[in-house]
């Protein structure tokens, strides 16, 4: 991406303000429920055309198979895709121009979208490699981690955690702010570069730590970061977002989170996303 999910500061997602669709158009669509601007017919979904594990242009991501579920269990005959790169202007440009009517994994408190309610929570991870000296390591506070070498994704919310463990010394930095239309997304290079002993840990959003390292195929040992002690928050909730204006859209959209979580967990950890509850303790299958 630009900004892409590599995401919360990433997803902090960072977005510039976007501008709301203008009264007359929204009076005068009349598309969907109580006068709201969605299709009763096609899942429009907004998304990012090479943003995996999230979503891809081949249907190959999680959200994409989320949307399939979501437009079956919606009655919707199909899905249909504005793709628009995860940066600057995403939701002004798609969402909010009315060129679709669902984003479909989106943090929660952001206020440029009406989020639903979460269908997961996740969490930063640490990876590295199994036998690497790491046992028992569980917070970025850890004095085993003092001398190691630690991949971070810059701007994202370990990086204020590791400044405050004096790590940074040791630190790796790697772009936010990368295409991965034309570039491999920083998860897949800092795994790898763990694994090559570039880095002796990587520290990356779960959901795309997750994906790569069993992509890798290595042997690996994913840790969440569940028990930081301060600093930024680690453990984040994604929901749906819609536009402010569609509240029949989005009790319609909390119906389907409420009535298939089951389903939904299960498309999860097919990806090997890391699933915390809301005790942030880890939700096994």
């Amino acid at each position: 991406m630009t900004l892409r999910r590599s995401h919360i500061g990433l997803l902090a997602l960072v977005f510039a303000v976007a501008a709301a669709p203008s009264a007359a158009l929204a009076q005068g669509a009349g598309l969907g429920a109580a006068g709201e601007l969605v299709d009763p017919d096609v899942l429009r979904v907004c998304a990012d055309p090479s943003n995996m594990p999230f979503t891809d242009e081949s249907g190959e991501g999680f959200e994409n198979k989320l949307a399939e579920l979501v437009a079956e269990k919606t009655g919707r005959k199909s899905v249909a895709y504005t793709w628009y790169p995860m940066a600057t202007g995403f939701v002004r440009n798609t969402l909010r121009a009315n060129r679709c009517d669902i984003i479909m994994g989106y943090a929660q408190g952001d206020e440029l979208v009406q989020n639903t309610n979460a269908y997961y929570r996740s969490t930063y991870v640490m990876v590295s490699k199994k036998g690497s000296g790491l046992d028992g390591v569980e917070t970025i506070e850890d004095p085993k981690l003092a001398d190691k070498k630690i991949g971070i994704v810059g701007g994202t919310p370990p990086s204020a955690n590791m400044a405050t463990a004096g790590l940074m010394k040791n630190a790796k930095n790697y772009p936010l702010m990368v295409d991965t239309r034309f570039a491999p997304s920083m998860a897949e290079v800092m795994i790898k570069d763990m694994l090559d002993g570039v880095i002796d840990v990587a520290i990356l959003w779960g959901p795309m730590a997750g994906y790569y390292a069993r992509e890798s195929g290595a042997d690996l040992t994913i840790v969440p970061l569940i028990k930081e002690k301060t600093g930024s928050r680690m453990v984040y909730r994604i929901t749906m977002g819609v536009r402010p204006s569609d509240q029949e859209w989005k009790r319609t959209l909390n119906k389907v989170i409420r009535e298939n979580q089951e389903e939904i967990n299960k498309i999860l950890f097919e990806y090997n996303v890391p699933l915390i509850d809301e005790q942030n303790k880890p939700i096994t299958q």
